[in-house]
Formats: C-alpha cells, sequence, structure tokens
C-alpha cells in the first residue's frame, strides 16, 4: 500500500502544469497487465512479465527504457532485465511483421494532419516511423552486437548501427539529420503549445527518404 500511494504521488509530481505546459506525461494504461495491472511491481515479477507475457511491442519500449533515479540496486536489476530480454533469439521475420503492424495500427488510430500538413510524430516518413526501424534492429541484432544495449537515444544507436555496418553510413546519417530535425521542430512547437503538425512542404527534403528507407528495411 506504502508503494501504491507513493507511485500515485510520482505520477502527480510528473503532471505537474508548468509554464511550459505539463512536465512528463505519464500513460499508466502502458503498464504490465494494462489499466488493472499493479501499480508498482518488484524486479522479480516485473522479470517474469517480460519474460512470458510481455508483447513486442513491450519490448520495443525497452529499447529506450532507463533508469533516471531511486536506489542503484533497483536500476542495475532492470538494467539485468532489459539486456536479457533486448538480446533474447527472434526469428527475424515474425519480428519485422510484429513491427510492422503495430505500426500499421498506430497510424490507422492517428487520423493524418490532412490539409497539406504532416504529423510530426505519427504520419508516414515521421519520427515513429525512424523510431520503429530503430527498435526493430535493436530486437534483431542485438543479440549479435552487444554494442546496440549500451545506450537508449536513437541517435547513438543509429551510430552503432552504421559501426556494425547494419545500416549504411548515409542512411544512418540522413535519419539522424530527419530525427534531429523533427524533434526540433516539436519542441518549437511544444513551447508555443501548439500540435506537433507543420506544413507538408516544410518536410519535403526528409519525409520521402524516411518512407524509403521504412519501405526498403521493414516491408521488403
Amino acid at each position: 500500500m506504502f508503494y501504491a500511494r507513493l507511485g500515485q504521488r510520482i505520477i502527480h509530481i510528473l503532471g505537474t502544469y508548468t509554464p511550459s505546459g505539463v512536465l512528463y506525461q505519464v500513460d499508466m494504461r502502458l503498464r504490465p497487465s494494462g489499466a488493472s495491472g499493479l501499480l508498482v511491481s518488484g524486479i522479480e515479477g516485473f522479470s517474469d512479465y517480460q519474460r512470458e507475457q510481455a508483447w513486442t511491442w513491450e519490448h520495443q519500449a525497452l529499447v529506450r527504457a532507463r533508469p533516471v533515479a531511486g536506489d542503484p540496486a533497483i536500476a542495475d536489476g532492470f538494467a539485468a532485465v532489459r539486456r536479457r530480454e533486448l538480446a533474447r533469439v527472434r526469428d527475424p521475420e515474425d519480428l519485422r511483421r510484429e513491427v510492422a503492424e503495430m505500426r500499421t495500427r498506430m497510424r490507422q488510430s492517428h487520423a493524418g494532419a490532412g490539409d497539406g500538413s504532416f504529423d510530426l510524430k505519427q504520419d508516414p516518413g515521421g519520427i515513429a516511423d525512424i523510431e520503429f526501424m530503430v527498435q526493430y534492429a535493436v530486437l534483431r541484432w542485438a543479440r549479435e552486437y552487444p554494442a546496440l544495449l549500451q545506450w537508449t537515444d536513437n541517435v547513438r544507436l543509429l551510430d552503432e548501427l552504421a559501426a556494425a555496418r547494419l545500416l549504411a553510413s548515409d542512411d544512418a546519417r540522413f535519419l539522424k539529420d530527419a530525427y534531429r530535425f523533427y524533434r526540433a521542430q516539436v519542441h518549437r512547437l511544444t513551447l508555443q503549445e501548439s500540435p506537433a503538425v507543420i506544413a507538408r512542404e516544410a518536410v519535403d527534403f526528409y519525409r520521402p527518404g524516411v518512407a524509403r528507407l521504412w519501405e526498403a528495411l521493414m516491408e521488403t
């Protein structure tokens, strides 16, 4: 009960409204077992869930997951679970299909910006496509290339994919540039309290290239 109440308090603090908007948006529906799951679980319970019940998209989330505060022993335990799950043996084609299907569902659940506009996060050729490609690559190759387990951010993961020759250097550089450009636009719009939508022609340099790489990696 103590830890459940502590968790609720932390969520409340993270959702604080600041002059720049909500501090952190926390979606508790994404926890293990969904909205009906426990608010707090121990390392062993988390480990069992990840090993026996978690979906591929939940392992995708582990690619970006990292401890930011708390007991070092808990952080070490989480890191061990993360490394194990990201490096598990997977069938490449099943993995590709599951990641692509999840991306399709995301696109279907988020209506396109329309009217010559571009949703930086969700439209084809945007941020989500880059993130899903990186997550797919980590889940596919982390067992053979442990350096992929070291980082949680997309830019350094793209560097590692290029260093391991799993992704062409020019393609990795292009995706990094596109990701940085998209994120800069999102941050600017967030500070203006505006949705992450811009004119489609403003991304004509990056959008087709990201879409091309998505097709080459995820739809071949």
